[in-house]
């Protein structure tokens, strides 16, 4: 079975949970991921997609801090599979990190792999999905990381219970045809057809009886919402009718808490907040909507679900919030970003790296290339530093540690090949990419600086970037085009937000820092599916350091083959 917790009310989920954290060692968890076709309906639409154990989303994972887990992944399907733990560090540990051919050769069908891994020195709301092609669209679910046995969480309490809440993405085609349609023609692919909340659209759909998600809540309590932004290629909003949330978490880590009556989570995020049901009881709409600021194609739909008060009918028709920030409320998203803060306490400091030996600056391209089958001729392409990131059908990590030639060259620039004004008047000339699977080699234990800065290339964009094996300290950011100058005397070095995914705002730039002291090969890429797919990626070989533990781990047996 995937877990004793799947699939249960949430007063029963919660007193599972409290009964799970009374556990007084580290133990180790135990789960068993059938990746299987099972026939899914949304929208008066049915159709066979791809599933973790015929559920959608899949089942959470819940572990504690210390914990060591154990997931036996069975591929039933003619797709190859990986799976990604998205968040958690895997020290030392890529091979069950998870992105095909960057840290391992994909489960063929019929084939099984063991992803075996400790949660060390991490607490809070991460997930997992697949890693190849567009499959985690569907193939995705949370992960509940407890603190460790008798440390309470550094905020109230939730006595009333603990709830997730999965963000994502439905289409009524199969989302690899998808895909595959978007690259044939050189073009993006088609928007979803609906947002969901735990995979359902909601009452504003057609057929929403049995797709709607409802959480029961009881009045005068406090809930902790574990919010986690699966989309495949949309930034969202999230707000619920007439309550105020305290936002607790980050990419777990903690923060220091604010109120906000809307949150916003780029795909890749996760976010915890706390929420107080002090309302008059009712039937209260829970909405997810695009936060979208550039004229580019985005899944205008919003998405419902319902905060239902105990002992109030299903017929009472719920209230929606009065305001939302509009799909391009820029101002709204930066101001909300700018009071995140680290928690930054005695037992949960922000370790900041103050001194920087590696400063990069990679900029982000919407380019075209050409391509001799595609509709025009050419294809949309995308960049860091000029260099459209080519796929090798060796995996990276098993390159790096067996010393195999051919597979990739350690010498991505650490600048771009040309200054220009980035985020000035679109360029719509010149195009045209470097192909090449090319990474940083970064020394061990090494602290770095990295800039990220959005280009004008076709249009400026936001981009949630995700960087696979750490976390990093978002020390700044800004719009137009970062200044080595002026732009770091702003930076926050004291408690900047830490996370796994930030977001790059669209014609600017975000700077992030951390210390390379995890050996292996990390993916870096866009979480946008459909720039990932263009080649809005690359990856950091962080070489062994010195002593005993500063080495990569012998890869397991079962590693799959490519």
């Amino acid at each position: 079975m995937a877990s004793p917790l799947s699939n249960i009310p949430l007063v029963v989920s919660s007193l599972l949970l409290a009964l799970f954290a009374l556990t007084t060692h580290a133990d180790v968890k135990r789960y068993q991921f059938d990746i299987v076709m099972s026939n899914v309906s949304r929208l008066c639409h049915e159709k066979a997609m791809v599933t973790v154990n015929g559920s959608y989303p899949g089942p959470t994972i819940y572990a504690r801090e210390g914990d060591r887990v154990i997931v036996n992944v069975t591929n039933h399907v003619k797709h190859n599979m990986t799976i990604h733990w998205h968040g958690l560090k895997q020290r030392r540990n890529g091979w069950a990190d998870g992105p095909a051919y960057v840290t391992q050769c994909p489960i063929r069908s019929g084939g099984s792999y063991v992803y075996d891994f400790n949660v060390t020195g991490q607490r809070g709301t991460l997930w997992w999905h697949a890693h190849i092609a567009w499959m985690r669209a569907t193939v995705h679910g949370a992960i509940v990381i407890l603190p460790e046995a008798g440390v309470p969480y550094p905020f109230p309490k939730p006595d009333g219970g603990e709830a997730e809440i999965v963000l994502g993405e439905w289409w009524h085609a199969d989302v690899e045809t998808v895909a595959t349609q978007g690259s044939v023609l050189g073009m993006a692919p088609n928007t979803s057809d609906a947002h969901t909340i735990n995979g359902k659209p909601g009452p504003l759909f057609p057929c929403y009886e049995k797709h709607t998600y409802a959480l029961q809540v009881q009045r005068g309590k406090t809930y902790l919402l574990r919010i986690v932004n699966a989309a495949v290629n949309d930034e969202l909003f999230f707000s619920i009718a007439g309550h105020t949330m305290t936002v607790v978490e980050i990419d777990a880590t903690y923060t220091k808490p604010f109120a906000a009556s809307t949150v916003q989570l780029s795909p890749g995020q996760t976010m915890n907040v706390l929420v107080e049901t002090d309302q008059t009881p009712g039937r209260y709409f829970m909405v997810v909507k695009p936060f979208n600021d550039v004229p580019i194609p985005a899944d205008n739909k919003t998405a419902t679900a319902i905060l239902q008060y105990a002992g109030i009918p299903t017929t009472v028709v719920p209230a929606l919030p009065q305001t939302m920030p509009a799909t391009n409320g820029t101002g709204f998203v930066t101001a909300f970003h700018d009071k995140l803060r680290s928690l930054n306490s005695a037992r949960y400091p922000a370790d900041v790296p103050l001194a920087v030996d590696r400063h990069m600056l990679y900029t982000i391209g919407l380019n075209v290339d050409p391509c001799d089958t595609c509709l025009n001729r050419s294809r949309l392409a995308a960049s860091l530093n000029n260099i459209t990131f080519v796929m090798p059908r060796t995996a990276l990590l098993q390159a790096h540690y067996y010393g195999l030639k051919n597979v990739f060259a350690a010498d991505f620039p650490d600048r771009p090949p040309a200054r220009f004004n980035y985020t000035g008047v679109p360029l719509t000339a010149g195009l045209g990419t470097l192909l090449g699977t090319r990474l940083s080699k970064i020394a061990y234990n090494a602290t770095v600086e990295l800039v990220l800065q959005d280009t004008n290339l076709l249009s400026v964009e936001s981009h949630p970037f995700h960087l696979h094996g750490y976390n990093f300290f978002v020390v700044g950011t800004g719009v137009r085009n970062f200044d080595p100058a002026k732009d770091p005397a702003k930076y926050n070095l004291v408690d900047p937000p830490e996370r796994n995914t930030v977001a790059v705002p669209a014609g600017g730039w975000t700077a992030i820092r951390f210390r390379a002291n995890n050996p292996g090969v990390w993916f870096l890429h866009c979480h946008l599916e459909v720039h990932t797919s263009w080649g809005l990626k690359t990856a950091f070989v962080v070489e062994d350091g010195s002593g005993p533990d500063e080495s990569v781990l012998p890869p397991p047996k079962d590693l799959p083959k490519c």
